[in-house]
């Protein structure tokens, strides 16, 4: 098949089987791959009110049509399954090199079922596959879960998927690493891993991917790439990458400080992008990629690769912690113990505010880096009273604590970095983001009416549907221009028969309108599509925007029109009409 390779391994870890079934072709033009094509397998497979821990609960990790060849920024992959974390539908996604080698291995995708009596590897190796024993690996760090994988006899070239001792012990916002610095982080991937007895995919392929007529494919890429992607609109990626959004969004005022309270850091200077570059030492790409984000930093003996912006401002602007070799030391422990930093920043930031307000003494306070350190190791382990908490995130610890109006939330995963009292639309893509507060299914804090609720809802409808299709191809974020005329033009050269703009945007939507069928046969439905009491009364310090909350007047009226707008009833569900349209049946 052109730019496929036409099968799916799956993987029966309760009776220790492997299969290949062939791509069901029915189904991609109208999802794609990735996580079109993850949805689409994970909702046949998945009853929406299946125990996320269960053995019957489905992981699908898919790559998309771009994957494993010469198309720059698509090496991505990602996983579908149902969170342990927020019980909704959800997709975790990773960069480096795992998705070509899986597709050079001969497969599009992995479906992975059951649960294993013992803790395993699954080893791909072209076409042998097996399960081996990895009770030497059991609490080992993904660091050396991943030397150790890679010394073995014929993989030392081989990419692994891995947990860390988070995954082994279910802490909910584990995750799973993968080349050292990479991460599928959020919402609970690593724990799904260990609810399986799953330590780690290892994947060896010498394969390709085939394509119709390479030499007009090529000059597709070739064009686009001098013509679109290496354009001043992306190329900070490649000079600055993430820790340049550091002083645009205390600039904006939208900055989350000190446990979202200031939308500014006055002490951002310590960990901004020119703190980082006075800091690095190497650059580092995925696959595929000319832009080369990754900035390698070092201070003494604390490296790492990043820290990105996420983790620069909820690991430290948010833990009040202008100390870069703190936030360094707190990134690198994070993705070898396997923790989401963006969940375990806001959680510990959330203890401090708790410790300082006298609600609760977590012994944890702004800008002390001690305890902000040594807690990580106790919650991947769970190895204390305090880490076990906090092990259940920032959610359940206020909630323990008759504190939910101090948390930062949505279905009750952690807000990422950008804050919506300063840019509500912001606000109603964490509310209605499938998997809780996500930055990555719509972006608006570039625009210019951030307080007009019916341009707001417009821009975040318009951001979900593009991005549907847009990580149903796989591409990095960072080609931030690449539209749907774009991929159209590339997939119609890669299979050789005609693709348009029209059709991957109509994709787009019927991905994202299936998701919520399954959110909402799973219990989700209007009442949590919100956001946290915090975001409705409290007034944010400090910055441009000191003084303003998001009232739930206005959220109810931008969730009414965001609901219509998306032909959905006043219950969130969608109507007949909508999902005749997009040719949906209800689940």
């Amino acid at each position: 098949m052109n730019l496929y390779a036409g099968k799916i391994l799956k993987v029966d870890l309760t009776h220790g089987t492997v299969t290949a079934e062939p791509l069901p072709g029915k189904w991609i033009r109208r999802y794609w791959g990735c996580w079109g094509l993850a949805v689409r397998l994970y909702t046949d497979l998945a009853d929406p009110v299946v125990d996320p821990m269960a053995p019957e609960n489905p992981l699908v990790i898919m790559t998309g049509p771009f994957c494993g060849t010469a198309v720059p920024l698509a090496s991505r992959f990602c996983m579908v399954s149902k969170s342990p974390y927020t019980g909704t539908i959800f997709e975790t996604n990773c960069g480096g090199a795992f998705g070509p080698e899986l597709k050079y291995a001969g497969y599009d995708g992995l479906v992975i079922t059951g649960a294993s009596q013992r803790l395993v590897t699954l080893t791909i190796a072209d076409g042998d596959v097996r399960l081996e024993d990895a009770s030497d690996l059991a609490g080992k760090g993904i660091f050396e879960t991943e030397a150790a994988l890679k010394a073995r006899p014929g993989l030392a070239e081989a990419k692994v998927l891995a947990i860390g001792p988070a995954g082994e012990n279910r802490v909910g916002y584990a995750c799973i690493g993968s080349e050292a610095y990479r991460q599928m982080g959020r919402a609970g991937g690593g724990a799904l891993f260990g609810s399986k007895n799953l330590k780690a995919v290892v994947c060896r392929g010498t394969g390709g991917v085939a394509v119709a007529d390479m030499p007009a494919f090529l000059a597709k890429v070739d064009h686009y790439k001098k013509t679109d992607l290496l354009t001043e609109d992306n190329l900070w990626a490649k000079t600055d990458g993430t820790p340049i959004l550091v002083d645009v969004t205390n600039e904006m005022g939208i900055h989350p400080t000190r446990n979202f309270t200031h939308g500014v850091n006055e002490g951002k200077d310590a960990i901004n992008s020119d703190a980082i570059k006075r800091n690095k030492v190497a650059d580092r790409a995925c696959a595929s990629c000319p832009l080369g984000c990754g900035n390698y930093t070092r201070i003494k003996d604390a490296a790492v690769e990043g820290p990105e912006y996420e983790t620069l401002c909820l690991a430290g602007s948010n833990c009040g912690m202008n100390d870069l070799e703190a936030v360094i030391r707190f990134n690198r422990l994070c993705d070898d113990l396997g923790l989401d930093t963006i969940s375990a920043g806001n959680t510990i930031a959330l203890a401090m505010d708790l410790t300082e307000s006298g609600i609760h003494d977590y012994n944890l306070r702004f800008g002390e880096p001690d305890q902000y350190l040594q807690v990580l190791s106790e919650i991947a382990h769970l190895s204390t009273d305090r880490g076990r908490q906090l092990a259940r995130g920032a959610w359940e610890t206020a909630a323990a604590h008759g504190a939910l109006d101090r948390v930062a939330a949505s279905k009750k995963l952690e807000f990422p970095a950008y804050e919506p009292r300063g840019n509500y639309g912001m606000g109603v893509a964490y509310a209605t983001s499938e998997r809780g507060a996500c930055h990555l299914r719509a972006f608006t804090i570039f625009s210019e009416t951030p307080f007009d609720v019916e341009a707001m809802v417009r821009h975040v409808i318009a951001d979900q549907n593009k991005n549907a299709i847009k990580w149903s191809m796989c591409f990095c974020d960072f080609w931030g221009t690449v539209s749907p005329e774009i991929m159209a033009d590339l997939l119609t050269a890669g299979l050789g028969e005609p693709v348009t703009a029209e059709e991957l945007t109509a994709a787009g939507e019927r991905i994202w309108n299936l998701i919520r069928l399954f959110n909402v046969k799973a219990g989700f439905g209007s009442d949590q599509d919100t956001l946290p009491p915090k975001i409705f009364r409290e007034p944010l310090k400090g910055g441009p925007h000191a003084g303003r909350v998001f009232s739930q007047e206005d959220f109810a009226k931008a969730r009414a029109l965001y609901y219509e707008l998306r032909g959905w009833d006043e219950n969130g569900m969608p109507t007949d009409e909508k999902l005749a349209q997009l040719e949906l049946t209800r689940l």
